[in-house]
């Protein structure tokens, strides 16, 4: 699990979380043993409630691009993991957070969470991939209306309109987490990492193109000793035991 712990002020993102972060990132991308990771924030009144405004008072415009690039390279690392991400948003994720919530592969909201990209309120717009990956989740002019509006919805308006999967009670929401984490670590890791990444390159490409990145990766999978399980244990009426190979 990777948690981020400023609590004091409400987990806010600086540039030295933002290197922690990308840090940890890589770091659960060099265990092969790994399955799912889940990311949360500490306390129970913020996921990560934006970027450190503080810390945005007095940046120079090169400085400015410095804090952008560490946020995008901290996004990025999490987003192109080549296993599952939760996010677990258990409280605020607004601006910095939301972009955090939307780098993972998918996000479960406790009762008390609330969303936003509300960076037009400080005169600027998001700087860690919230136009982009935001648009990509829910649709373009849904994206546009929350970003130039500013606002700030509730879990289940973010879960009506497709940002979130799934809403729980505050208390249940680890456990839902770890719950679901648990479920994919049953799978076949090899096909969990080629979805994954069929699915994302898919996004970027026509859907002819898209099918066929997915047709040459339901091959692959034909390659792989897990695959021979999968099938073996399915028409055996068993649990299969499958080993990454």
């Amino acid at each position: 699990m990777l948690v981020v712990q400023r609590p004091e002020v409400l987990n806010a993102l600086n540039v030295e979380v933002l290197v922690a972060l990308k840090r940890a990132a890589d770091e659960v991308r060099a265990r092969p043993e790994a399955r799912c990771l889940i990311v949360t924030g500490a306390g129970d009144k913020a996921f990560v409630a934006g970027a450190d405004i503080a810390a945005m008072k007095s940046m120079t415009p090169q400085e400015a691009r410095v804090f952008a690039s560490k946020g995008h390279a901290a996004m990025d690392a999490i987003a192109s993991l080549p296993l599952p991400v939760i996010a677990a948003v258990n409280g605020f994720a607004l601006g910095g957070g939301c972009e955090l919530a939307l780098a993972c592969d998918f996000i479960y909201a406790s009762e008390r969470a609330r969303f936003g990209q509300p960076e037009v309120n400080l005169g600027i717009v998001p700087g860690f991939g919230g136009t982009q990956r935001l648009a990509r989740r829910v649709s373009v002019g849904l994206a546009r209306e929350l970003i130039y509006t500013g606002a700030i919805i509730d879990a289940q308006e973010a879960l009506r309109i497709g940002l979130v999967n799934r809403v729980v009670a505050g208390g249940e929401l680890l456990s839902e987490a770890r719950k679901t984490a648990l479920l994919m670590a049953q799978k076949a890791p090899g096909a969990l990492r080629l979805a994954k990444r069929v699915i994302g390159e898919g996004l970027d490409n026509t859907l002819l193109d898209g099918n066929e990145i997915e047709r040459d990766a339901f091959v692959e999978c034909f390659k792989t000793e897990d695959r021979t399980e999968g099938v073996s244990a399915f028409l055996e009426k068993r649990t299969p035991t499958f080993r990454g190979r």
